[in-house]
């Protein structure tokens, strides 16, 4: 969601610091279309933070003793099921927004695939190092 907003916060400032820069003048026709390009690149930008918004909250993981499902998308409901016996490893990821928030992104990866196949992102720390550890140590029981 973060991402979003500063997005749209570079855009303008760069679209506003070649409006306002001393160097060189802008022909008047730049000029006039300045505050049109500005309010559509906030509109923009606010359209896809409420958008952001709703569709995070819709995110939604199940982590069962066979499997771990996921289930996210607004408009595009999306539903991805992992059987815990194909994960080859399980990885949580934290930026440095993740970080400061405490949260983490967890990863899990198939057996045979190149990429992970789905990610839950959002997660408390704790609550992600226990689904991880979780998947650990299911993966060897349920192939029994």
């Amino acid at each position: 969601m973060s991402v979003a907003a500063v997005t749209t916060l570079l855009l303008t400032g760069i679209v506003t610091a070649v409006r306002l820069q001393p160097l060189f003048t802008l022909p008047d026709a730049l000029k006039t279309v300045y505050p049109l390009v500005a309010a559509v690149l906030l509109v923009l930008g606010a359209i896809w933070l409420c958008y952001h918004y709703l569709a995070d909250q819709r995110i939604g993981y199940a982590l069962r003793e066979q499997d771990i499902s996921l289930k996210r998308g607004l408009f595009f409901r999306k539903i991805v099921c992992q059987p815990i016996l194909r994960v080859q490893h399980v990885q949580l990821k934290r930026g440095p927004l993740e970080r400061m928030a405490g949260l983490a992104t967890l990863q899990v990866f198939s057996a045979g695939g190149a990429m992970h196949t789905f990610e839950v992102p959002g997660l408390v720390l704790e609550r992600a190092e226990q689904v991880r550890q979780f998947i650990l140590d299911h993966k060897d029981l349920s192939a029994r």
